[in-house]
């Protein structure tokens, strides 16, 4: 057998794997549609940690304190800033009996750990429902805290939300960011919605306080710099107490980075948790990421062998075929749509800059939050 027909059947191989995860992700995501909820009403805590957001407080506060929602509180952290933040916190404040503020100072201990910070934002909480976000991110309507917050139950204490990054015109960095933004939500939805929930984004997340206390908070993974939201909700969400919320209403968005540097750097931190996630998530997004990989690198050669290349060409035609179906409904709920024509060539792209990003953290190890 040469190696080429073994490269073949293996293609065959890694395209029903490929194949087989489209189709568990459109019927699991991307063919949902958001039903609408009952407003509870239940008091909630916003907790928003800033390092260094002057600016990003200033223009996004507003829409977090106007939350058409008759009974929240907003926790604001500075976390040992060294510009105008803890200014522009006490000026809100000011303005505002529903903001508290905790103004972080350094320990050797716990010396930039954001972990640290929201620990003592969550303690100074005062309800028992929590909802997290970013200083760079806000609410795309004044109904998110309703949405949000609508879904907790007796039995759903973690609610699983999504934060998009803004278009930013004719630029192919942006477009990558907000098609791996996609995927990463395409997938934790899908997983979630499947019953083995594997992370949420710290952006738009709301669990209720006492999971925090009675699963001992970050203190498991307190000396990883980042997994504030990722390995939280790896740790302790299940089929039972985990929802999901995707309504447009719901989202939050965020400025993307502008160089590829940043983004380099800000994915290199995200990416570094993965290798705490538990086992079986560790394997499915593995599996996931190299049939990826390997899916296109054979393509690649059997079409310059010409191999076969009328079969390489209709199951290449189905793959994308199936992905276009998946990912394009996902992105369209998303809010994306204008990035559904783009999708395998934005895929490739990904697959490579991800890879660059795991070389690079088995050199290095990437430092704290900010």
């Amino acid at each position: 057998m040469s190696v080429l027909q073994v490269l073949f059947y293996f293609f065959i191989v890694i395209a029903v794997v490929q194949c087989i995860y489209y189709i568990c992700f459109l019927n699991f995501f991307s063919s949902l549609k958001p039903t609408k909820r009952k407003q509870k009403n239940i008091p909630v805590s916003i907790i928003i940690c800033a390092k260094n957001e002057a600016e990003n407080l200033r223009q996004n506060l507003s829409k977090i304190i106007s939350q058409n929602y008759n009974n929240f509180e907003v926790v604001l952290i500075n976390d040992n800033s060294w510009d105008e933040t803890l200014d522009v916190i006490e000026e809100f404040a000011s303005k505002h009996s529903n903001i508290t503020v905790v103004d972080v100072k350094p320990i050797e201990q716990f010396w930039g750990n954001k972990k640290y910070a929201l620990t003592l934002g969550i303690k100074a909480s005062k309800y028992e429902f929590l909802l997290f976000t970013d200083a760079d991110c806000a609410p795309v309507s004044n109904q998110w805290l309703s949405e949000m917050s609508s879904h907790f139950s007796n039995k759903k204490s973690i609610i699983l939300g999504y934060g998009a990054y803004a278009k930013v015109k004719y630029s192919l960095l942006n477009a990558l960011i907000r098609f791996e933004t996609i995927m990463t939500a395409l997938q934790y939805f899908s997983y979630a919605k499947m019953g083995t929930p594997y992370m949420g984004v710290g952006r738009n997340l709301a669990y209720r306080k006492e999971l925090f206390f009675n699963n001992s908070g970050f203190m498991k993974h307190m000396e990883i710099k980042s997994g504030d939201d990722d390995l939280f909700v790896n740790a302790i969400a299940n089929k039972n107490n985990t929802a999901i919320c995707f309504s447009e209403e719901s989202f939050t968005i965020s400025e993307p980075k502008k160089t590829l540097k940043d983004w380099v750097t800000q994915k290199r931190r995200h990416i570094s948790t993965a290798k705490h996630y538990k086992p079986l998530h560790k394997f499915l997004l593995s599996l996931y990421f190299l049939s990826q990989f390997a899916f296109w690198a054979i393509v690649t050669i059997l079409l310059l062998f010409l191999y076969q290349w009328k079969i390489v060409l209709a199951i290449l035609g189905f793959r994308i075929l199936i992905q276009f179906l998946s990912v394009g409904l996902a992105a369209k709920k998303l809010k994306s749509s204008d990035l559904i024509i783009f999708i395998p060539f934005l895929e490739i792209f990904l697959i490579v800059f991800q890879l660059a990003i795991f070389s690079a953290n088995l050199i290095s190890k990437p430092k704290h939050w900010k």
